[in-house]
C-alpha cells in the first residue's frame, strides 16, 4: 500500500477550500490504498469534490458482485497531526445506521421474535411518560413497519427532532438526555399526524426500533446488531460513536466544522469554552439506532454485500430482501422509502441508497441492481449540504457508470 504525504504547510491548505468554487492551484490531497486503473476516475472525482467543498478527508469503497474491488483514502484524517485517511479508516456514518437497524429488525422477523405489524408499544412496556403526562392514544397504532418507513406519526418539521435537540426537550430534561429520558419525555407529547397517513423522516422512530430490538433480544442494541447482522457479515470493527474528541476510537478520523463555522457552546456543562461543532453540538451517544455507528467503507460494504448473499453467508432470506423494496412508501420528489432504505427505479431493477449527515460528517451508501455497491465517507459536512449531497450522488453514479471493465480480484481479505 502506497501512502503519499505533503508538507504540513501544504496540507493545511486543504481546509481553505471555498464551497462551490474550484481552485486548480490547491495541492492534491494525499491518497492511500492500492491504485485500481479500472476505477481511476474516483482518484479525480473525489479529490475535486473535497477541494470544491472544503472537506479535509474522505474514503471510498466499491464492491462488485460481492467482491471488494476498490478501497482508497483521500486527504487528511487529522489535519493537525498531518495524518492521511487510510482506506479502512473509521468514520461516523450518521443515518447510514438506519439500514443496519432495519436489517436487525428483519432478522428478528425471520426468527419469529418480532412482526412488522407489531405495535411498537408492545416492546416499550418498560417506558412511561413523565409524571402528569399521558400517552397519545394513537401511539397504540404505531407499528414496527411504520417506524421503518418513517410513517409512524413523528414529523420533525412540524414539531422538532428530539434526537438532535429541540428546545422543548432541552428545557425539560437537558441536552445530554439518554434514550430512556428522551422516550419518556416524548411519550407525553402528541403525535404530529395519524400513523400511516404519510411519510416524514424520523430519527426518533429509529430510536424506538432500537429499544424494541433490546426488548426482543434481551441485549443492548449494539450487541444485538453485532450478533445478528454485523458479525455474520464480517464487519467486526464497527462500534457506536462517542460525542467528544476524547471518545475518538483507534483508527477513527477527526471531524471538522464547515469553513467559517464558529465554535459552539458545548452541550456538556463541564466544557467551559466553546468547542468545534462536531464535538459538542449534538449528543451522539444517544443516537445509536438512527445515527450512532462508526464504520469503515470496507465494513459497510461487508454488511451491504452480505444482506442478500452477494457475499456469503447471506444475512437475510431472499423473500426478506424483496420486502425491503415492496414494503415502501412514496416520498416527496418522486422517490420511495422502503424498510430502511431509499428506493429508486434504475436500469435492471431498483437502486437502494442512504445518506448520513451530522456536524462534521457526510456519508453515502449505494446498492445498485447490477451488483455494484459503493460508499463514500467524509470527515466534514459542507454548509450547504442540501446542494452537496445531490452533487456527490451524481458524481459517484456517473463514475460507476463509466467503468468499462471490473477487476476480478477481491480486496476484502487484505483488510481482515
Amino acid at each position: 500500500m502506497r501512502v503519499f504525504f505533503l508538507p504540513r504547510a501544504a496540507l493545511l491548505l486543504v481546509l481553505a477550500a471555498t464551497p462551490l468554487v474550484a481552485d486548480e492551484t490547491r495541492p492534491d490531497p494525499p491518497v492511500t490504498g492500492q491504485p485500481v486503473p479500472e476505477l481511476a476516475v474516483f482518484d479525480r472525482v473525489i479529490p475535486e469534490l473535497m477541494k470544491d467543498w472544503g472537506i479535509p478527508g474522505g474514503a471510498v469503497g466499491v464492491a462488485k458482485d460481492g467482491r471488494l474491488v476498490f478501497a482508497r483514502g483521500y486527504g487528511l484524517a487529522d489535519v493537525e497531526a498531518g495524518e492521511p485517511v487510510q482506506p479502512d479508516a473509521l468514520f461516523r456514518i450518521a443515518s447510514i445506521s438506519k439500514p443496519i437497524t432495519a436489517a436487525v429488525v428483519l432478522k428478528l422477523v425471520e426468527q419469529g421474535k418480532m412482526a412488522l405489524d407489531d405495535p411498537v408499544m408492545k416492546w416499550l412496556d418498560a417506558y412511561h411518560p413523565l409524571p402528569g403526562q399521558n400517552v397519545d392514544p394513537r401511539m397504540e397504532k404505531v407499528t414496527i413497519e411504520q417506524l421503518l418507513t418513517h410513517t409512524g406519526g413523528f414529523d420533525r418539521g412540524k414539531s422538532f427532532d428530539p434526537m438532535t435537540g429541540g428546545r422543548p426537550l432541552v428545557e425539560a430534561i437537558g441536552p445530554t438526555a439518554n434514550q430512556r429520558a428522551i422516550i419518556e419525555f416524548m411519550l407525553g407529547r402528541p403525535l404530529d399526524f395519524d400513523p400511516g397517513e404519510r411519510y416524514a423522516y424520523s430519527n426518533y422512530g429509529y430510536c424506538l426500533l432500537g429499544r424494541a430490538i433490546e426488548q426482543a433480544t434481551g441485549q443492548p442494541y449494539d450487541a444485538a446488531a453485532r450478533s445478528l447482522v454485523l458479525a455474520p457479515a464480517g464487519a467486526r470493527r464497527m462500534r457506536l460513536a462517542g460525542t467528544r474528541l476524547a471518545d475518538r476510537a483507534a483508527g477513527e478520523v477527526r471531524y471538522y466544522p464547515f469553513e467559517g463555522q464558529r465554535p459552539v457552546r458545548s452541550i456538556f456543562a463541564d466544557d467551559k469554552e466553546p468547542v468545534p461543532a462536531p464535538y459538542g453540538e449534538c449528543f451522539i451517544d444517544a443516537m445509536d439506532a438512527h445515527g450512532g455507528w462508526i464504520a469503515s467503507t470496507v465494513d459497510l460494504l461487508r454488511f451491504t454485500t452480505a444482506l442478500d448473499g452477494a457475499r456469503k453467508p447471506a444475512i437475510l432470506k431472499p423473500e426478506t430482501v424483496r420486502r425491503i423494496e415492496t414494503h415502501r412508501v412514496k416520498r416527496p420528489g418522486g422517490t420511495s422509502y422502503g424498510l430502511g432504505w431509499a428506493i429508486a427505479s434504475a436500469k435492471g431493477g431498483e437502486s437502494w441508497s442512504h445518506n448520513g449527515s451530522l456536524p462534521g460528517t457526510a456519508t453515502m451508501l449505494l446498492r445498485n441492481p447490477d451488483g455494484v455497491t459503493a460508499t463514500v465517507l467524509f470527515n466534514a459536512r459542507p454548509k450547504d449540504d442540501g446542494e452537496f449531497f445531490p452533487k456527490l450522488e451524481t458524481a459517484v453514479r456517473k463514475a460507476l457508470a463509466g467503468v468499462k471493465a471490473w477487476p476480478e480480484r477481491d480486496l476484502f481479505p487484505e483488510f481482515d
